[in-house]
């Protein structure tokens, strides 16, 4: 389906003609229709397949469509991280280049000149909102913003909301929002946790819900059984003869992340890499400092927590290491599919100690395919053999829960670009769209293009605090 076959806002249309996205994808092609109509959804979508142009462009569009209370916050959008809730900002920007709906973005970790931002933009009539929920609360809580008159609440990436413990602050949240609002849950997967909190905020539902996606091909996938405590001696190993790049090494919890780190930047220090660590407990601009650092190749290493794998870009990654195998399978997609992105090869190695064999062994059923057991280095000692049955009962999976989930695209969080579809032939702007030149080759540039354009071009009436860069 191509997007100006949709009911689609005619300034919505020349925004998405002049970043050169023509099609829709499958989770925009099947949720945007009943958006406009007004219905309330349900959409299990993993990072990368467009689910968040999905939402943005219906609510854009019938925003602009007028008849929304002016000078009031009129749509609320829920993300679990701060590095979320930018992307999501920059999306609006993009977007809402030829429309006059602006928004704000409310996350923590911050200084108190960043909330004073937030604030003004709340004063200045922000139109969305755009928050992590902690810091929602603490506006809600100081009496800095007003949401009587909301008629949209998006929940993106509700799982994650709820492995983060934020479920009891989204519940806070919906009790100052109307009754009548039209609210929309996102999310990777749908345990039975977030399918009660969706019979509690949505009236009659439609749900749309895709087939679960599978790695990309160009990943290649390979594994080292081994003790816990060779893991560390694993990693060095393999920088041995060659100076790691772009190298990304998930763990599975901010300690063990700082630990790790530790120590690989011991080792680096004496063999010319850098090492950096991506966790909670970094304020936003730490956190910024480290991203532009590893994009720039300043930083050969990022150890993290799984807040890197959903909804950030991250180009050209050589390697990915799983440290720890993860707790879902889904969750092993999104981290190994950080890397193979736009058609490159790409390389995902996973750690796996004699406790994690079973888990291991469910992923494999998960994908379809044997992942290859590399040998441990010899100088190691003696490793484990892959026998995951005889470990089974020696795991748990988190909280025991069900995951069902949905497919992940390969550019993230923004609609298909290109196609042969004819453009469509509209009356100019007063401002020039952007040429074709001017469009980046991937989804996440031509947005940051737009964005910038959209920045500049209302700079005087976007609240001060809106459309803030990641870097």
């Amino acid at each position: 389906m191509y997007f100006d076959e949709l009911d689609l806002n005619d300034d919505i249309l020349d925004a998405l003609d002049a970043m050169n996205f023509t099609e829709c994808t499958p989770i925009q092609a099947q949720a945007i229709p009943p958006l406009l109509e007004g219905r309330d959804l349900i959409g299990v979508a993993q990072t990368g397949t467009g689910k968040t142009a999905a939402y943005l462009l219906p609510i854009l569009s019938r925003l602009s469509d007028g008849g929304y209370p002016a000078g009031a916050v009129n749509c609320v959008i829920m993300s679990p991280t701060r590095e979320l809730a930018q992307q999501i900002d920059q999306a609006m920007q993009g977007f809402s280049y030829y429309v006059d709906v602006s928004s704000v973005a409310v996350y923590g970790g911050n200084d108190g000149i960043r909330f004073a931002q937030e604030c003004r933009g709340f004063d200045m009539g922000a139109d969305v909102i755009i928050a992590t929920p902690g810091r929602l609360i603490s506006h809600i809580a100081l009496g800095n913003v007003d949401l009587s008159k909301v008629s949209f609440f998006v929940l993106d990436e509700a799982d994650r909301m709820l492995d983060m413990g934020f479920i009891d602050d989204i519940m806070q949240i919906a009790a100052q929002l109307p009754a009548d609002r039209q609210t929309l849950l996102f999310s990777a997967t749908m345990p039975s946790e977030i399918q009660q909190l969706a019979k509690k905020l949505l009236r009659d539902p439609v749900e749309v819900k895709l087939a679960v996606s599978k790695p990309a091909e160009k990943i290649v996938q390979s594994a080292y059984v081994c003790h816990e405590t060779q893991k560390l001696g694993i990693v060095q190993s393999l920088f041995a003869d060659s100076q790691p790049q772009r190298v990304l090494l998930f763990s599975s919890s901010k300690l063990k992340v700082k630990e790790i780190a530790r120590s690989l930047g011991r080792i680096g220090a004496k063999n010319g890499f850098v090492v950096g660590e991506m966790h909670s407990d970094l304020t936003q601009t730490e956190r910024d400092h480290i991203m532009h650092e590893f994009k720039s190749g300043r930083v050969n290493i990022l150890v993290a927590t799984d807040i890197v794998a959903r909804g950030i870009d991250i180009d050209d990654i050589q390697l990915v290491i799983n440290y720890d195998v993860p707790h879902d399978c889904e969750d092993y997609v999104h981290r190994i599919g950080r890397t193979a992105r736009a058609g490159s090869d790409g390389a995902a190695i996973t750690f796996v100690s004699v406790e994690e064999q079973a888990r291991f062994r469910q992923i494999e059923k998960f994908i379809g395919r044997d992942v290859d057991k590399a040998p441990v280095p010899a100088a190691l000692g003696e490793a484990p053999e892959y026998a995951p049955h005889a470990f089974k009962g020696r795991t748990q999976r988190r909280g025991g829960r069900s995951r069902a989930s949905s497919p992940k695209g390969e550019n993230a969080e923004s609609p298909k670009e290109g196609g042969s579809r004819p453009k469509r032939h509209r009356k100019s702007k007063s401002v020039p769209s952007p040429t074709p030149a001017s469009v980046s080759s991937s989804s996440e540039g031509a947005v940051q293009q737009a964005a910038k354009k959209k920045r500049s071009r209302h700079h005087h009436r976007k609240p001060s605090a809106g459309g803030q860069n990641q870097e």
